[in-house]
């Protein structure tokens, strides 16, 4: 019985530390992605396009999945009168994606 324990705590370690690399993984890319965001806004780079950034990680929050970011920046970046397809949006939040996965192997 000690054997099925041992392994059981194993794998529960295991999917902790997996949740946890996919959060962080998920909060860098939307941040990655916030900041594209913010250049493409004309946020200045530094604390401001920082806030803008850490308001798109936020928004992630909302709801499961990634429409709320989705959603949140193509309402700024209308506001703002840019116009940037859903297609475009989605594409460069892959891209942050996997930007962020490099980036995370790396540290």
């Amino acid at each position: 019985m000690r054997g099925f324990d041992e392994r059981q705590k194993a794998f529960e370690a295991e999917f902790q530390r997996n949740q946890e690399l996919a959060f962080r993984t998920t909060a860098r890319r939307n941040r990655l992605f916030g900041l594209w965001v913010a250049n493409r806004l004309g946020v200045p780079d530094g604390g401001a396009a920082e806030d803008y950034a850490r308001a798109v990680i936020a928004a992630d929050f909302a709801a499961p999945g990634d429409d709320d970011v989705i959603e949140k920046v193509r309402a700024d970046l209308a506001a703002a009168r840019i116009d940037i397809s859903e297609t475009e949006l989605r594409a460069a939040l892959a891209r942050a994606a996997m930007e962020a996965r490099k980036q995370l192997a790396q540290s």
